[in-house]
């Protein structure tokens, strides 16, 4: 009789212990001499995402994937008697899903002899995700539609059109040169929509090798190849919000054919996998030549086109709206003032005569280098002038240049090529002067070519979609 009180008081005490440890906000597990769990709580049940019933009695190293067997700080205690206090250790459960802990872990000693080890572990996996979450919502997605500057009609379209696109998660196609702010537009469209509180991530496409840009953007199963880890790809890393891929046209065909199969399914499969994942992305794509070129010169799927272009920005370059040039140099130059302790008043007026007559091949982009190299030439001057500007931008420009140097117009026009402007009307109105040359210019060289807009594109050393905007804006058919 004493002795099945003793059992049942025995019993009641453990029994009392588990509810113990179930109650405390740290992960418990304890495993025996042969690495068997005997003790695994509630927490860790939460930290690890498994069951008590998965575990208990089954070797740790058999459910969890560690880099090596003595990367489990719980196995390094059990086999030297070492223990480890805030020692962070990131492991896989069998399942595949990615844990981060801190841990203090100590070896179980009993008459001398190691029985088994104790590991008390703290869950850092959210608070890591969060703050990598933030960092990157801070320091990538800093620039919303207020941050977009310019006031040249065909730009202010880009702008509308984009705002537009907000409202649905459609995909977007971005085309402009280098240097026009493809991205600017991406990250303001990503935090004017309703995923602005997801994730918004950015791969360059050009930037690695085939092989490694496939496993990055759809992710990797363990022994997918030598080296393979279960590991999500950008697709998975976006979900809920958006994913920017740049410089889509440097994809290969197959690569394409396989993220054209991603947008159409919504749904991803990790290399060596046969498991498809369901993903909520919107994908924001952008390329800095015309989709029609890309398309003819083989550089892009037609089909990827359609899917990728259901919304398509083309964002007009520096050269084709030089009015919004004197907004820029000031934006610049307080830029400048703020980050260099100047006080700049702004650029004189053969500065500004040089930025208008200059065609800006790299765009915003170069125009700002030109200003931030400009102001590190100057000392306490007010104004910047020709001679702080960079001397490889002033010898293009330098006085006495022949005309053959001048000539930005790649084309070489015969005198039977030669167009004469006539005024319908006699006005002295510059605006309306220059929309009835432009209009004559361009019907001169349509008719010149058969209508073809293409070619007359190609002849005129302008984009396709540049032209057609230009005969759109002058009510100009074909």
């Amino acid at each position: 009789m004493k002795e099945d009180q003793y059992t049942a008081k025995l019993e009641n005490e453990i029994d009392l212990y588990k509810q113990m440890l179930d109650l405390i906000d740290v992960g418990v597990h304890a495993i025996d001499e042969n690495g068997n769990t005997v003790v695994y709580n509630k927490k860790m049940m939460e930290i690890e995402s498994l069951k008590r019933s998965d575990v208990l009695h089954k070797n740790v190293l058999d459910l969890f994937v560690f880099q090596d067997e003595m990367h489990s700080t719980l196995v390094q205690a059990l086999r030297t008697g070492k223990q480890t206090v805030h020692a962070k250790q990131t492991y896989h459960n069998y399942n595949g899903k990615e844990i981060t802990t801190i841990n203090h872990t100590y070896p179980l000693v009993r008459d001398g002899l190691i029985q088994g080890a104790v590991e008390i572990s703290n869950d850092v996996t959210k608070l890591e995700r969060l703050i990598h979450h933030n960092m990157k919502k801070k320091g990538s997605t800093r620039f919303t539609f207020d941050s977009i500057i310019g006031q040249s009609p065909a730009f202010l379209e880009v702008i509308e059109h984009a705002k537009r696109a907000t409202r649905t998660s459609s995909y977007v196609l971005i085309v402009g040169e280098t240097g026009t702010g493809k991205e600017l537009f991406a990250q303001s469209i990503h935090n004017g929509s309703s995923r602005s509180s997801g994730p918004f991530i950015t791969q360059n496409c050009a930037a690695l090798p085939d092989n490694l840009i496939e496993s990055l953007l759809f992710g990797t199963q363990k022994g997918a190849f030598t080296g393979a880890t279960d590991q999500p790809g950008l697709f998975e890393q976006a979900q809920g919000g958006t994913l920017l891929l740049d410089e889509i046209n440097s994809l290969n065909p197959g690569l394409q054919a396989k993220l054209l199969r991603v947008l159409q399914e919504k749904r991803v499969r990790r290399l060596g996998s046969t498991k498809e994942i369901a993903v909520d992305v919107r994908v924001i794509a952008n390329m800095n030549e015309d989709p029609v070129d890309a398309i003819a010169g083989g550089r892009m799927r037609k089909d990827l086109f359609y899917r990728l272009g259901i919304v398509t920005l083309f964002i007009p370059p520096l050269s084709e709206r030089k009015e919004d040039i004197p907004t820029f140099v000031s934006h610049f130059i307080q830029k400048y003032n703020e980050l260099f302790q100047m006080k700049v008043k702004a650029a004189d007026e053969e500065v500004l005569a040089l930025f208008q007559a200059y065609d800006w091949p790299g765009n915003v982009r170069e125009l700002e280098h030109v200003i931030e190299a400009g102001m590190n030439m100057m000392m306490d001057e007010d104004y910047l002038c020709m001679h702080h500007l960079p001397y490889h931008f002033r010898f293009k420009h330098r006085e006495g240049r022949p005309a053959a140097q001048l000539q930005t117009n790649p084309l070489q026009h015969t005198a039977a090529d030669t167009f004469i402007y006539t005024s319908p009307e006699h006005t002295t109105d510059f605006q309306t002067q220059m929309e009835r040359f432009e209009k004559q210019y361009i019907v001169h060289y349509l008719e010149k070519m058969d209508d073809n807009i293409s070619q007359t594109a190609k002849l005129l050393g302008m984009s396709r979609q540049s032209l057609q905007y230009r005969m759109k804006k002058l009510h100009i058919s074909r």
